[in-house]
């Protein structure tokens, strides 16, 4: 199959040298090659757009009328090819990414700098919601990448999932607190803890996989914003679940205490695309960013 910017550049070349000769010899082709590059328009066309003459060639009145399109379409086709040469090598475009709060703390933040860092043509636009949110986003084509989070054993429907991280969680205590030298804490020893989460209902917060087992935390405070909820342990008020993603943005006067994972398994992490859809070349790349991000992380 003939490229058809190389059939108009052909195309153009004859119409201005006047020779099939000539114009092989500008263009570093054989004068068949050229030949039958015309021959191809022509019958694309259904007419023909030479009169082969003793010496060279002339334009048809067909050749005439298609000339000034031929220009606008070999000028078009030109910046089509360059815009996606920028796609591919990535000194340009736009990656739209999505996530969860925690994810925002220092996964998806580390993942975009270094990113940036070696692509810095391509624009990074950020969308922070749930991860429910995330997965319409993408069934909508209106993200390129969500970082995306499943609490429990079931992970996300929708989009195609690539896996990040098994993250642990951990209890947030106030510095003084009696369990803050711990290595490690059951749920059972923090049953008469006053709690701080979320949801006033523990079956909608992180702990939800613990009460299938009996455990019934007693939620006092209602803290959606996670800064917030480390300022009410710090002052003393409760304690609560966070997760490892962002521990990054403990407080110095909390104390976290990795909790065992029999009681609260790790919360499954997951990169996510449109199913069915061809990532992009900046997608791709980020996809490497997050799991560089997790894998420093894990260290």
């Amino acid at each position: 199959m003939h490229d058809p910017q190389s059939l108009y550049e052909v195309f153009l070349r004859v119409a201005r040298d006047g020779s099939f000769t000539a114009a092989a010899r500008g263009l570093g082709y054989t004068q068949s090659a050229v030949s039958r590059q015309i021959q191809t328009l022509e019958e694309q066309w259904g007419t023909a757009l030479f009169d082969r003459l003793p010496r060279g060639v002339r334009l048809t009145e067909a050749g005439r009328v298609l000339l000034p399109h031929a220009q606008g379409m070999r000028d078009r086709l030109r910046a089509a090819r360059a815009e996606l040469d920028v796609l591919r090598s990535l000194d340009g475009g736009t990656l739209r990414v999505g996530a969860f709060a925690t994810a925002d703390v220092s996964l998806v933040p580390c993942a975009v700098a270094s990113f940036a860092a070696r692509h810095p043509g391509v624009t990074v636009v950020h969308t922070e919601g749930p991860t429910a949110k995330h997965v319409e986003l993408l069934a909508e084509g209106a993200l390129d990448v969500a970082v995306l989070s499943a609490p429990g054993a079931v992970p996300p429907t929708g989009p195609d999932l690539h896996d990040l991280w098994d993250e642990p969680m951990y209890v947030a205590l106030p510095r003084g607190h009696r369990f803050a030298g711990r290595a490690r804490l059951r749920l059972a020893e923090l049953a008469d803890e006053p709690w701080i989460e979320g949801d006033v209902r523990p079956d909608r917060t992180l702990l939800a996989p613990a009460l299938a087992d009996g455990f019934r935390p007693r939620v006092v405070f209602r803290v959606n914003d996670w800064t917030a909820k480390l300022g009410f342990v710090a002052a003393g008020l409760g304690i609560t679940v966070l997760p490892a993603l962002a521990a990054g943005a403990a407080r110095a006067d909390i104390a976290l205490v990795p909790v065992d994972p029999a009681d609260l398994p790790h919360r499954r992490v997951y990169a996510a695309t449109a199913r069915g859809t061809t990532p992009s070349a900046a997608a791709t790349a980020f996809l490497a960013d997050l799991r560089g991000a997790v894998a420093s992380m894990d260290r």
